[in-house]
């Protein structure tokens, strides 16, 4: 495996009023550059999650091929590895946050450098998702196709209360000082992950049960070993801080379409895939096939799953990885 890089931007102004004497933008990029430099795709990390725990599909006959496009996955700030709390003092404080209007302005800068016109391909999944619609609507020049699975270009307001248990969750533990954890919030981290796991999969998927399959002994088991375990990685500051990107997600509120969201999706020019998941709790279809009638050349393509928002990230899921491969190939063929 390649060493992840990094880019390093001075003086870089967040949307908040903060401005950070450095902000890092660590990416990896599979496959090669062709010759005019028209082959680049780019895939922007997701909720809790570094490029290494997504860059299961790409891959030699995987939903994106390294063999013929050159995929630059990016980390976006805040979770642990580009500027986030955990590495940065500057952005620890009060009023201090990111939006994807500051992801997507770097990742901008990064694609500049990396001498990239145009990407073939914006390809996202959930807050991955949330970046491709700021890219495709913030540079509708620099994206010829978008590919927005399990996410919106606005966070919903039902979404909200999701994320709202979530924050409260972590902060609602005896560590946290009202800025800052003291220690492990061990309480919050078991609240956490019980209301994701609630969230991220379907009724249909809890009653079918396919974790016992993979060496789970039990419900509890599952969501200890299977969704607890993995957030205990992450930083609970980082957890709050992408929680907080989120909550902000609207593509029209940047100074660009000055808060005007229908005017900014009505701005995007891409050949645009919208694909949620028919059981999605919280990027629901119906969200997501209303966002779809705003974008000029969009079509709206569910994935028929009982796992939820997880049949956007099929690693565990072949049926899935096989409905999305063959829409995103549908998609690189216009």
């Amino acid at each position: 495996m390649a060493t992840p890089k990094q880019f390093v931007l001075k003086d870089f102004p967040l949307q908040c009023g903060t401005v950070l004497p450095e902000a890092e933008v660590v990416y990896q990029v599979y496959g090669e550059l062709n010759g005019d430099r028209t082959n680049a795709m780019l895939y922007p990390t997701s909720y809790g999650a570094q490029h290494t725990d997504v860059d299961w599909l790409v891959r030699p006959g995987g939903i994106l091929d390294p063999s013929r496009w050159c995929v630059v996955m990016v980390n976006m700030f805040g979770n642990g590895l580009s500027t986030s709390p955990s590495n940065d003092p500057a952005v620890v404080g009060p009023g201090i946050y990111f939006t994807h209007y500051d992801n997507v302005r770097a990742q901008v800068a990064l694609i500049n450098a990396l001498e990239i016109d145009q990407l073939a391909l914006v390809y996202g999944w959930s807050m991955g998702a949330q970046q491709g619609y700021h890219w495709a609507a913030l540079y509708p020049d620099r994206v010829k196709r978008l590919a927005a699975l399990c996410g919106t270009a606005k966070t919903t307001d039902h979404n909200k209360l999701f994320l709202y248990s979530l924050r409260a969750a972590l902060t609602s533990d005896p560590t946290w000082n009202g800025d800052r954890f003291e220690g492990t919030p061990d309480r919050g981290f078991h609240t956490f992950a019980q209301i994701y796991a609630g969230w991220a999969a379907s009724q249909a998927y809890y009653r079918a049960k396919p974790y016992l399959a993979w060496g789970y002994d039990s419900l509890e088991d599952y969501i200890l070993r299977g969704w607890e375990a993995g957030y205990r990685k992450r930083d609970p500051h980082n957890l709050l801080a992408m929680i907080d990107t989120w909550l902000r997600c609207d593509v029209g509120a940047n100074p660009v379409y000055n808060g005007n969201y229908l005017q900014a999706m009505a701005a995007i020019t891409a050949q645009t895939l919208v694909m949620p998941a028919t059981t999605d709790l919280y990027f629901t279809p119906e969200d997501c096939e209303a966002e779809a009638a705003l974008i000029p050349n969009a079509k709206f393509w569910a994935i028929p799953s009982i796992w939820g928002h997880r049949a956007g990230n099929p690693y565990q899921n072949p049926e899935d990885e096989a409905f999305i491969k063959g829409a995103i190939a549908a998609l690189l063929s216009q």
